[in-house]
């Protein structure tokens, strides 16, 4: 079959689909801590955030912060914003007024990575954006999608989301190269990797076990899918499904040994858009294809060469070559920039070789302290590495790059501290324990210990996942007035 004569009707059915579930799993895990993060009695409030922005810009805030929280930051307003992200994203999932519940998913999603600053800055986040900006024009432009055999889409757009999976996967790899990092180069990142990504799962400590021959054959793998792989994106039949089963596969890995929210999962759906349709089982099609025109070319022309372009600044940028690119697309570039609409992708350029936990404790007088536990990051030592995916704890998140990083380095961190002195319960109820229930610690304190996944005997023996030692303090000990 020609590739002018491939069909993707259910391809695009179930992308949608898998799509609208991502978006609502993203809104409920949100909505969860949404006021501990930047509500007013937040972490970083976002209420503060914009009466600093608007003391210091003049209109063009509107654009450089793009949100729909200049009208109403409150806590209710969150709550609403995410109720309304999970609804909407209902309303996709079941075909009903598909496509402007798509751009207003894009639309509330933004509004709420504006205000979420660093605990909305994952490239999942980004990506999610990306994609579901694309989706709008994927789908049919009418308000009620009935399912028949009468449909077409565009196809310049399902090819920019071919494109968004390849600059995904393809920068994965080449980042790991063009960083210089020795580890990648010559295959021993993996004796690192499980024991040292952010949030490991149980399986991960059972990876980290595996000889080193196999840990290096399994990067050579991973090499293979992000920098081999993603050029079967553009050839045709058997060999598109062949990347898309490798990218899969990958993907499941990555799914089962770390804790990655929803990035694997749309992932996922990024690479069953290379399904064509005759691949597919033909009971699942009879309700694959949408009633109506797609959106007119003399709009989705312009757009995907506007985005196609755009998006090669940040792909070549993944090299770490000196380009110069013309000033005006710098210029669009940045402008655009607010929107997310293209982004630069790469995990774990540089491996990080050494596990560091900030362990948080309190104390009454000083003397005596007791320990804040998190719900999912390490902290003690017999606990088993939990799944917590697609769900992803931001603050568990951060304090693992916190601990990379010195506290001056994290203003959201000391702000964190002080929440924690004056016992706010919105930012409590972000952690698994409060020891201090009564009234807040007079002192706070952070350790940093080193990490380490235990071998198959101590496991055995004694049954314990980590051991841990002492390193250094963190920061200087807060005391509460």
């Amino acid at each position: 079959m020609s590739e002018s004569q491939a069909s993707y009707h259910f391809s695009r059915w179930i992308f949608i689909r898998i799509l609208a579930a991502i978006y609502f799993i993203a809104f409920v895990s949100l909505w969860s801590q949404i006021i501990g993060l930047v509500g007013a009695d937040g972490i970083i409030p976002a209420k503060d955030f914009l009466t600093l922005v608007q003391q210091h810009l003049s209109v063009e805030r509107y654009w450089l912060l793009p949100t729909v929280f200049w009208f109403n930051s409150s806590d209710i307003a969150l709550h609403f914003v995410c109720a309304s992200g999970t609804i909407l994203s209902c309303l996709v999932f079941c075909g009903w007024v598909t496509t402007p519940s798509l751009f207003l998913l894009w639309l509330l999603y933004l509004s709420l990575a504006a205000i979420g600053r660093d605990f909305l800055s994952f490239q999942w986040d980004v990506l999610l954006l990306e994609a579901g900006f694309l989706a709008v024009f994927l789908n049919v432009p009418r308000l009620r999608s009935r399912d028949t055999r009468n449909s077409s889409y565009s196809r310049e757009v399902l090819w920019l989301l071919w494109w968004l999976l390849f600059r995904l996967m393809f920068s994965s790899g080449v980042v790991k190269l063009s960083s210089g990092d020795p580890v990648w180069r010559n295959l021993t990142a993996l004796t690192y990797h499980y024991e040292t990504q952010p949030l490991p799962t149980w399986i991960g400590w059972y990876a980290h076990q595996l000889p080193a021959w196999f840990q290096s054959f399994s990067a050579g793998i991973l090499f293979a899918v992000e920098l081999v792989l993603p050029f079967f994106i553009f050839l045709p039949g058997r060999w598109r499904l062949t990347g898309s089963s490798g990218i899969i596969f990958l993907q499941v890995l990555i799914f089962l040994t770390g804790n990655y929210c929803f990035f694997n999962l749309l992932a996922i759906a990024l690479s069953l858009l290379l399904i064509e349709d005759r691949f597919w089982p033909a009971r699942w099609q009879k309700e694959a294809a949408i009633n109506g025109k797609p959106w007119p070319r003399i709009l989705i022309l312009p757009l995907c060469v506007f985005l196609g372009v755009l998006s090669m600044l940040p792909l070549i940028g993944s090299f770490r070559l000196q380009v110069t690119w013309p000033e005006p697309l710098l210029q669009t570039y940045r402008f655009v920039r607010p929107l997310y609409l293209v982004n630069g992708y790469g995990l774990f350029a540089v491996m990080t070789k050494k596990r560091q936990e900030i362990i948080l404790e309190g104390s009454m007088d000083g003397v005596q302290w007791k320990a804040y536990e998190f719900n999912y990051k390490p902290g003690d030592p017999m606990l088993r590495p939990r799944f917590v995916e697609p769900h992803q704890p931001r603050l568990d998140w951060q304090m693992w790059f916190a601990a990379l990083e010195t506290y001056q380095s994290n203003t959201w961190y000391v702000s964190f501290c002080y929440r924690l002195l004056e016992g706010s319960p919105a930012v409590l109820s972000l952690l698994k324990n409060n020891p201090f229930p009564d009234q807040p610690p007079r002192y706070l304190r952070a350790r940093l210990f080193d990490y380490h996944f235990t071998d198959l005997a101590t496991k055995a023996k004694q049954g314990s996942w980590w051991w841990r030692e002492y390193s250094e303090e963190y920061c200087p000990v807060l005391l509460r007035n």
